[in-house]
């Protein structure tokens, strides 16, 4: 069994290749669009979207080297969820399980399964989702910690997850943080570190480690925070690369990771490659469709 690592969520660690798919283009539209990520992280043209288009979705990975994107929004709320199979195809819309909602967060937990957390139904949610080693959504779990939405999450100890930052009702932007079991019980709040953002992304990356990075903090910012392999998340990294807010971001290679696409003032392509050590890179191109609001994840 590979170990975890993660993606916006992402991760069983050992996953070479990624996804990054639904969201939002030009002309604010929602997509079912998906575009793979190489081994090497080179993200690839876009993929005929399939299900349901939407946007704000959460990915995370299950069974070792599948994934699933499930949930979003913006004008009506899902709770569908679509399948990825260990060689990248997504399958169409499952009927949802759980309560309808957006800007939800998701990743892998238990070496195997999946968690989604979060979200706006209208309300700020705090309610869970766990995900089996088969793709199955479980019905919700009730909420733990301060319901909020535009909220990231990762794998982080090769089995275990976190929820970060969010916007939380009555409107304040946090940095509070929920970690994740690696039977899927999601802890009480941990007192949030760095800049307290929302609309970011999270994804594993040297096998054990996470990395909360980019979004909007009173304006986009390019800042990251790195996660400890004991769930310590760290103080502010000075932003590389564009600002930005909601990339897809994902594990890939086995233990680096990539944030991907997002929007600041337009919808964009660019990307920065996360080194096996944390570090980000400047600026990239994918190709495909500029996009954002998008999930992520990683399979095999």
């Amino acid at each position: 069994m590979f170990p975890i690592i993660p993606a916006n969520s992402a991760a069983v660690s050992g996953n070479q290749e990624g996804i990054i798919a639904y969201g939002r283009t030009t002309g604010d539209s929602n997509s079912s669009i998906s575009n793979l990520v190489t081994n090497a992280g080179v993200v690839g043209t876009d993929v005929t979207g399939v299900g349901t288009a939407r946007t704000e979705v959460a990915g995370c990975e299950y069974g070792d080297d599948k994934g699933i994107f499930g949930y979003g929004g913006p004008s009506s709320y899902y709770s569908c969820t679509n399948l990825v199979t260990n060689a990248g195809v997504v399958g169409t819309d499952v009927t949802g399980v759980g309560t309808a909602r957006s800007g939800i967060g998701a990743c892998a937990y238990g070496d195997d399964k999946g968690i989604f957390g979060f979200g706006n139904d209208g309300y700020y949610c705090g309610m869970t989702n766990l995900v089996t080693n088969a793709g199955v959504v479980g019905t919700d779990v009730a909420a733990v910690g301060t319901a909020r939405y535009a909220v990231a999450a990762c794998e982080y100890g090769e089995d275990k997850g976190i929820f970060g930052y969010g916007g939380a009702a009555p409107g304040p932007v946090v940095s509070t943080t929920n970690l994740v079991s690696n039977t899927g019980v999601v802890a009480t709040d941990t007192a949030g570190v760095g800049t307290a953002m929302f609309y970011l992304s999270a994804c594993s990356y040297g096998g054990d480690k996470g990395i909360f990075g980019f979004g909007s903090a009173g304006g986009v910012t390019g800042i990251t925070n790195l996660v400890s392999n004991a769930g310590v998340v760290a103080s502010d990294t000075a932003a590389v690369g564009t600002a930005r807010q909601w990339p897809g971001a994902t594990q890939y290679g086995g233990d680096k990771g990539i944030f991907a696409y997002g929007w600041a003032s337009s919808y964009l392509t660019t990307t920065n490659l996360v080194s096996n050590e944390g570090v980000v890179a400047s600026d990239g191109t994918a190709a495909g469709t500029a996009k954002a609001y998008s999930g992520a994840c990683s399979f095999n």
